[in-house]
């Protein structure tokens, strides 16, 4: 996600007391562990470009080989959903997208999106479809992801999943290699994913010039090039989409 400013999430004396520290807990008041909140632009999907609030939540179940938030597995900080709406409402932005790590690894996330849906904010929730999402609030924009080969957490894809989406959700599929299209092309047909939801995104993974290391990829335009032609060529009825955060920031933290 495209980052102007970071917020370091910080523990301070005032911040409402936890009754739980266990992570998962379904107890509203033990909150949630977070790796940070940060004000940006979204990076990626249909709210493309558009000014957002990222509350990025600790843990994930999963490890995909293509990962570019490893930062959030671990670590974070407790904050309670009351001193989390607090930190929020500093911002002259009504949209919030929940992230991490894996969201829904943690019950609590829930309980926070219930509270911001309330609070009358606009909400996504970036998911690795390794969980269900069947008690997600309809109100919720979800982007789900599917799990490709390359990402060797293929077996992870909750396919129940599909029964859950609506017209206002996505589907994410990140694509490595010719193998990766080739899986993608069939679950979009076999499952006629392009009627499950709004939008079936191909995204090319890609490295991109590091902005510490300038280290990059010489992949980086061969497997863009390549999975639009591949699209083009199948009249595939999905849509290319590039992460606009690595194009101008690489994976650079918080942005």
């Amino acid at each position: 996600m495209l980052g102007f400013y970071i917020f370091i999430l910080n523990m301070s004396s005032n911040h409402i007391p936890l009754r739980n520290t266990q992570i998962p807990t379904t107890d509203p008041n033990a909150g949630l562990r977070l790796t940070e909140i940060f004000y940006s632009l979204q990076g990626e999907a249909l709210s493309m470009g558009l000014p957002t609030i990222f509350i990025r939540l600790t843990g994930c179940p999963l490890r995909c080989h293509y990962c570019d938030t490893t930062y959030s597995f671990t670590g974070g900080q407790r904050w309670s959903l009351p001193d989390i709406l607090t930190h929020i409402q500093q911002f002259s932005c009504k949209r919030v997208c929940i992230t991490g790590g894996e969201p829904l690894a943690q019950p609590n996330a829930f309980a926070l999106m219930d509270m911001l849906l309330q609070s009358g904010y606009e909400i996504s929730l970036e998911t690795s479809g390794a969980l269900s999402v069947k008690d997600v609030p309809v109100l919720v924009s979800k982007v789900m992801d599917l799990k490709s080969p390359s990402s060797g957490e293929e077996n992870k894809n909750l396919w129940e999943n599909l029964n859950y989406l609506t017209p206002h959700d996505q589907i994410k599929i990140v694509i490595a290699d010719r193998q990766d299209y080739d899986w993608a092309k069939q679950k979009v047909i076999n499952h006629q994913l392009d009627k499950k939801c709004g939008v079936v995104w191909l995204s090319p993974m890609f490295e991109v010039p590091n902005i510490d290391n300038h280290h990059s990829s010489n992949n980086v335009p061969n497997i863009a090039v390549n999975l639009a032609q591949w699209i083009l060529d199948d009249a595939l009825p999905v849509r290319f989409g590039l992460q606009l955060h690595k194009i101008i920031w690489a994976d650079a933290k918080g942005k």
